[in-house]
């Protein structure tokens, strides 16, 4: 049943890519792998394979990625995508020796691809489980290793219909996950090589925020007073906060949309009733002085402008799913979230601990917001946890590595 699925996916992705450029980008990417790594892998080197559905799971494998590269050089790193919101960005990552798509999981896919690379171990990050690829690793005895990896009950794996899929766990070498809840969800299907070691989000958004940008164009805007930055933002969000700041101009705004485009900006500044905006790219440190909005209307900014910020807001709960909670937290900040954020353990862990708030409406916005502006301990209660919520669980990666036979 897995292959007939993986092979109707594969006529609808054909069908897609003709009417869809991100689907289009996917299918010739996927296609050119097995030609790409012909052309590019040197027959003499050993390779480490780490696979990373798109650019959330990327990051994630960043960590182990470059700390093996310092430690063992002489291994060269294969890096693979399925989604082209991954490849796209980071195509050209210095980090890894070849970079391309990972063809969709057939037989024939899995036995070429593999049979062109030769890995001597696999990094699958997260919550890739692409069958026939990892029964033939297991096969050739190739160790497999899933990081940062989280179990639900509700996954495939733990229901009765489920059973056939689930023995594709078991052509892993080993499990790092994130939690206790996953250890035992495996352990009930018999898989018992597993390890708790955390999620390697928390080194890299260390790692970031040890890289930050200066960015004196934010610094002027800012000039030490109390300021909201409000990161990847979407409609409902922007509906939410902006009602706020337009009856409390004594804060300023930082806003970066996750959707950089003419229409929504101009939405943003049509609600922003009478306040004085400025777009970054437009942006002097003259100009921004007296403006009361800065407008993040570009792409690589976001981690270093949380740091100037009293209050952080992450956007995407009141959608699919919240964006990048730590990003924000690493700095200190307190961070508020929409509802949609039950898979997001680092998520909930922010709730836990008082560094994190859930908000459903505009009125709970506004009484946290009046709570914070009020009371300020309140404040730097909450700005302490975040920053000792992200501190207290690095080391994910070393613990990895460690534990890896080399």
């Amino acid at each position: 049943m897995y292959n007939l699925g993986i092979y109707l996916y594969l006529i609808g992705v054909a069908i897609a890519s003709l009417f869809n450029e991100k689907v289009r980008k996917m299918w010739r990417g996927e296609r050119d792998a097995i030609r790409v790594l012909k052309e590019k892998v040197d027959p003499e080197a050993r390779y480490v394979w780490f696979h990373a559905a798109s650019l959330g799971e990327f990051e994630q494998g960043r960590p182990l990625m470059e700390q093996l590269h310092r430690e063992h050089p002489d291994y060269k790193i294969l890096l693979t995508f399925f989604s082209p919101s991954g490849y796209e960005v980071r195509k050209n990552y210095e980090g890894a020796d070849i970079i391309c798509y990972l063809p969709l999981d057939t037989i024939t896919n899995a036995r070429r691809f593999l049979r062109a690379i030769h890995p001597v171990m696999a990094f699958f990050i997260k919550y890739e489980f692409w069958y026939n690829y990892l029964h033939i690793l297991k096969h050739r005895n190739v160790p497999v290793y899933s990081v940062s990896s989280i179990f639900r009950p509700d996954q495939i794996f733990f229901k009765w219909y489920g059973k056939q899929y689930a023995h594709v766990l078991k052509c892993f070498t080993h499990f790092y996950v994130q939690n206790q809840t996953s250890k035992e969800l495996l352990a009930k299907i018999g898989v018992t090589d597993v390890s708790i070691v955390g999620d390697t989000r928390f080194d890299r958004v260390l790692q970031i925020k040890e890289a930050a940008k200066q960015l004196p164009v934010v610094e002027a805007f800012c000039q030490q007073q109390k300021v909201f930055v409000a990161g990847s933002s979407w409609q409902p969000d922007e509906d939410i906060f902006i009602r706020y700041f337009n009856e409390h101009p004594e804060w300023k705004m930082v806003i970066a949309p996750h959707v950089i485009g003419e229409d929504h900006l101009q939405q943003i500044i049509g609600k922003l009733e009478g306040r004085k905006v400025v777009r970054y790219s437009q942006a002097t440190e003259e100009n921004v002085r007296d403006a009361e909005v800065l407008i993040i209307d570009c792409f690589g900014l976001l981690s270093s402008i949380y740091r100037y910020a009293t209050v952080c807001y992450v956007g995407g709960g009141f959608g699919v799913s919240i964006h990048n909670t730590l990003e924000a937290a690493v700095w200190g900040k307190p961070v508020i979230f929409g509802p949609e954020n039950k898979k997001f353990q680092e998520a909930q862990g922010l709730k836990q601990c008082g560094g994190g708030f859930e908000i459903h409406d505009a009125d709970e916005f506004n009484a946290l917001m009046n709570r914070f502006e009020k009371e300020a301990d309140a404040l730097t209660q909450a700005s302490q946890a975040a920053g000792t919520f992200v501190r207290q669980r690095a080391g994910a990666t070393q613990m990895i590595l460690s534990d890896v036979q080399f």
